[in-house]
């Protein structure tokens, strides 16, 4: 029994912590990763995840469930075989264990709505598949044309984003290519360097510019420019060159005719969000 989230608080005075078992017939990462998700939105410390992977049997279902039976539980699991699904209700309500099927009410209804049987296979989302393949070759592609190298390939890109420095360009390409199979490149603004003609001959569409704050731009230069020992005073860092380059790379993404999309205090996984929702309008 593996513990993968932990928070230290104070708790009120006879109040226990809660433990949310995630139990799972493979990794267990959806279930952890939505209880992590729920548990961001209360207060931190009220509760502990502890992973509970790759179920067996409903032997080992029905000795886990005894086990947290003793304490202020939650059982949250992503069962994919009904008989394990059942054992693990039966079991929790014998004991008193609450729980909560993260997976199988979603299972039920897409089979309703397309009329067809799961498969009820454990591990499928880690299949190697033609998408796993796809998916690395998008990396390989984002790692390839990353910050401008190679401007002659830029045709063959799903999407490129151009924008300057500290626009988060290659986290952002990196997670199209990851988490969306998308083939992404990406290529700086530099004042005072006219962006590469390939640019220019790419559909307008497959192009986003993103802009940012000049004020969140400069607090992100400096920690930059203190980390890799630059000087305090370098133009790099400096909020009067930042405002001009901010508004250089907006001109070029006029000329560009390229939609923008401003990842001011925006995550990774946001922009890439709306990036992509921006591709299938």
């Amino acid at each position: 029994m593996s513990k993968t989230e932990t928070v230290e608080t104070k708790l009120p005075v006879g109040q226990r912590e809660l433990i949310i078992f995630t139990l799972s017939d493979s990794s267990g990462e959806t279930a952890s990763h939505v209880a992590q998700a729920a548990l961001v939105q209360f207060p931190p410390g009220f509760a502990s995840i502890y992973r509970l992977p790759q179920v067996r049997s409903c032997q080992q279902i029905s000795t886990l469930v005894r086990e947290i039976a003793t304490g202020n539980s939650l059982i949250a699991y992503t069962l994919v075989l009904p008989e394990y699904r059942e054992s693990l209700e039966q079991e929790a309500k014998k004991h008193g264990v609450p729980t909560l099927d993260i997976l199988g009410p979603l299972i039920s209804r897409i089979s309703g709505l397309t009329n067809s049987n799961p498969l009820s296979q454990p591990g499928r989302l880690h299949t190697l598949d033609e998408t796993y393949f796809r998916r690395m070759e998008a990396v390989n592609f984002a790692v390839r044309y990353d910050d401008g190298k190679n401007p002659d390939g830029l045709s063959q890109a799903d999407i490129i984003l151009t924008g300057l420095s500290r626009t988060s360009k290659t986290p952002n390409c990196m997670y199209l290519a990851q988490h969306y199979g998308l083939k992404s490149a990406n290529v700086p603004i530099v004042p005072g360097v006219d962006p590469p003609k390939a640019l220019f001959n790419v559909q307008a569409r497959k192009i986003i510019g993103l802009t940012i704050d000049p004020h969140l731009l400069h607090n992100l230069r400096t920690s930059r420019a203190q980390v890799i020992g630059m000087p305090a005073d370098t133009q790099y860092a400096d909020l009067d060159e930042i405002k001009s380059e901010v508004q250089y790379a907006r001109r070029i993404f006029r000329e560009l005719k390229c939609h923008m999309i401003d990842v001011s205090a925006k995550a990774i996984e946001e922009t890439s969000s709306e990036i992509f929702l921006y591709l299938r309008q």
